[in-house]
C-alpha cells in the first residue's frame, strides 16, 4: 500500500466531498494519488463501512439539487479509496504508511475531535495499539515519521473550527511538550509540517448503506495558502486564498447559523421527528423568523465589516440550498451536539456586534443563547 493521502474519518461528508474531489481529479490526472482511510470508531456500522470501502467497484455518491436554476441529478462511483483501515485492528499498517508514502493528511473527526483523552499517556507512544484521541494518534504517527527521517507532511483538518490547522497544530505541539519529547521533534511539528487552515462547505443529507452518500451540487473547499504546502488534488471547486476568514464567517454566520436556528425551533417546539430543512423553510412563520434573523441580526455585522455584497450573494445561495427539493436534510441530524453548536455558530455574531459597537438588539440570537436583552 502506497497511498499518498491519509484520511482520518469515514463520514458521509468526507465520502461526498474530499473523496469525491480526489476521485474526479484522478480522472483528470490532477491528484497525488489515492486515499487510505482510517476508521477510528469500532461500532458495527463503521466496520461494515470499512468492508464496503475495501470492496471492488467503489461506492455511490448521488448529487441531487439545483444548479443555476436547473435540476441536477447524477451518480458517481467513487474509486479514490485505495484501502480502508481500522485503527483498533490495523495500527501497525497505519503507522508504517504514515512514516513512508504519505504526503498529505486529511481529517474530519467531528465536533469534539480535538479533545484529548486521559487514557493517552507518554508510555503509549510506542504502543502496538492505537491511542484514544485523534491528536494523540496524530502525534504518534508524526513522531514515527520524524524518527524515520521522512519529509514533513501537509495536514488539512476539515473540522468546523476557526483556524483549524493552527488549532490542531497547537494541540499536538503542546501534547508533545507535555510528554517531554525532544525539541527537534517539537520544531519538526511547528516548522516542518505544514498545518493548513481550511473550510469545507457542502450539504450531505443522507448516507447510503453500507457506504455512499446523497449530496447537493454546491461544494467548495477553501484552503488558506501556505508556503511548501502540497495539495491533495487540483479541482475546480477548490479555492486557494490568502484570506480564509471571510469565507469562514459567511458559512458560519449564514448557513450554519441558519441550520442551528431551525434546529433550535425544532427542539423547543417538539416538531415532527423527521422534519427536514425544506419542510421548515415551507412553514411561513418560521421562514419569516429566519429571514428576520438574517436581515436584522446578522447582515448588519457584515455591512459593518465591509462585506455586504459577498454576504448577500452567499445568502442567496443558502436560501436555494435550504429549499432544495431533492434532499431530505433532517433537523434531527443538525440538532446533534446542539448546545455546543450554538456556542460556536451564534455567540460569535453577538460578540462581534458588541465589538463593532453596533446598535443591534439581536433578540432571537440572545434568546437562543439565553442571554439578557441588549
Amino acid at each position: 500500500m502506497t497511498a499518498p493521502i491519509l484520511q482520518f474519518g469515514t463520514s458521509r461528508f468526507l465520502q461526498a466531498h474530499v473523496d469525491l474531489f480526489v476521485h474526479e481529479a484522478l480522472e483528470q490526472g490532477q491528484a497525488l494519488g489515492r486515499i487510505a482511510v482510517v476508521q477510528t470508531t469500532g461500532n458495527a456500522a463503521s466496520a461494515r463501512r470499512v468492508e464496503a470501502f475495501n470492496a471492488p467497484g467503489g461506492y455511490p455518491v448521488r448529487i441531487r439539487g439545483l444548479a443555476d436554476g436547473r435540476a441536477v441529478e447524477r451518480e458517481h462511483r467513487v474509486t479514490a479509496i485505495e484501502a480502508a483501515l481500522r485503527a483498533d485492528r490495523d495500527w501497525a499498517a497505519i503507522v508504517e504508511l504514515a512514516a513512508t508514502s504519505v504526503r498529505v493528511i486529511v481529517s474530519n473527526t467531528g465536533d469534539r475531535g480535538y479533545e484529548l483523552s486521559e487514557h493517552d499517556e507518554p508510555a503509549s507512544l510506542d504502543a502496538a495499539t492505537a491511542l484514544r484521541s485523534f491528536p494523540a494518534k496524530l502525534l504518534v504517527l508524526l513522531h514515527r515519521r520524524y524518527l524515520r527521517g521522512a519529509a514533513p507532511v501537509t495536514l488539512y483538518p476539515c473540522e468546523l473550527v476557526a483556524n483549524n490547522g493552527t488549532v490542531l497544530r497547537d494541540v499536538v505541539r503542546k501534547l508533545a511538550r507535555d510528554w517531554g519529547l525532544d525539541k527537534g521533534f517539537v520544531a519538526y511539528l511547528g516548522n516542518g509540517c505544514v498545518w493548513v487552515n481550511s473550510l469545507v462547505d457542502r450539504i450531505v443529507s443522507e448516507a447510503i448503506e453500507p457506504a455512499g452518500a446523497v449530496a447537493e451540487p454546491y461544494a467548495i473547499w477553501v484552503i488558506e495558502e501556505k508556503k511548501k504546502m502540497v495539495l491533495p488534488c487540483v479541482h475546480p471547486q477548490i479555492v486557494v486564498t490568502d484570506k480564509l476568514e471571510p469565507y469562514e464567517r459567511r458559512k458560519l454566520f449564514l448557513l450554519n447559523l441558519g441550520h442551528t436556528f431551525l434546529a433550535e425551533h425544532w427542539l423547543q417546539h417538539q416538531r415532527p421527528a423527521d422534519e427536514t430543512v425544506l419542510q421548515a423553510m415551507s412553514h411561513p412563520r418560521l421562514r419569516a423568523e429566519l429571514e428576520a434573523l438574517w436581515q436584522d441580526e446578522v447582515l448588519p455585522v457584515f455591512d459593518a465589516l465591509g462585506e455586504a455584497d459577498a454576504a448577500r450573494a452567499y445568502l442567496a445561495q443558502v436560501r436555494d440550498r435550504f429549499c432544495n427539493p431533492f434532499l431530505a436534510h433532517r433537523l434531527a441530524d443538525i440538532a446533534q451536539n446542539h448546545e455546543e453548536k450554538k456556542l460556536r455558530r451564534l455567540r460569535p455574531v453577538v460578540a462581534l456586534a458588541n465589538e463593532l459597537q453596533l446598535p443591534l438588539a439581536q433578540p432571537r440570537l440572545r434568546a437562543a443563547l439565553k442571554l439578557a436583552a441588549a
